[in-house]
């Protein structure tokens, strides 16, 4: 009996403001009091990014809010954490990230089969106001088709 992935958080602002152009998974380096915080929800992926640093990939702006009953063992709550990934996709992401316009993004953070935190990041190109536009007409468009369908039906 496989377990699913149980998401932790989810940046639903990322699939607005950027196109998401290619995913992948990567673990996240906690201490004991933040697994505690992440297993409870206490997290937030706003205003988050990550980075190639050195051949590492770095996440800053990842609010983890400190354990209630961690006391001296307590964590920063916004502290750049280390995101684990193969050298490949790590020389992949220095390659693209390099491109004009081109970022990283954490679009979700969920705990896998095995009970490992993991991040799900986004390499994404950021949208024009335009575009946003677009997306939202052709959202209304499909719900409108999807409506009238199931009124025919």
């Amino acid at each position: 009996m496989a377990k699913e992935k149980k998401v932790v958080a989810v940046n639903r602002k990322a699939r607005h403001d950027y196109s998401i152009l290619d995913t992948f998974e990567a673990g996240i380096v906690l201490t004991g009091t933040e697994v505690k915080s992440l297993r409870r929800g206490k997290v937030s992926l706003q205003d988050s990014y990550a980075d190639v640093k050195n051949g590492e990939v770095w996440i800053y702006n990842l609010h983890i809010s400190p354990y209630e009953h961690g006391n001296i063992y307590n964590h920063d709550p916004k502290r750049p954490r280390k995101l684990l990934l193969n050298k490949d996709e790590i020389a992949y992401l220095v390659g693209k990230v390099r491109e004009r316009g081109l970022t990283l993004i954490p679009l979700s953070i969920y705990f896998n089969e095995r009970g490992w935190a993991k991040v799900e990041l986004g390499l994404a190109k950021g949208k024009k106001l335009y575009d946003k536009r677009r997306d939202i007409a052709e959202r209304d468009e499909r719900r409108e088709l999807e409506r009238l369908y199931k009124l025919k039906y």
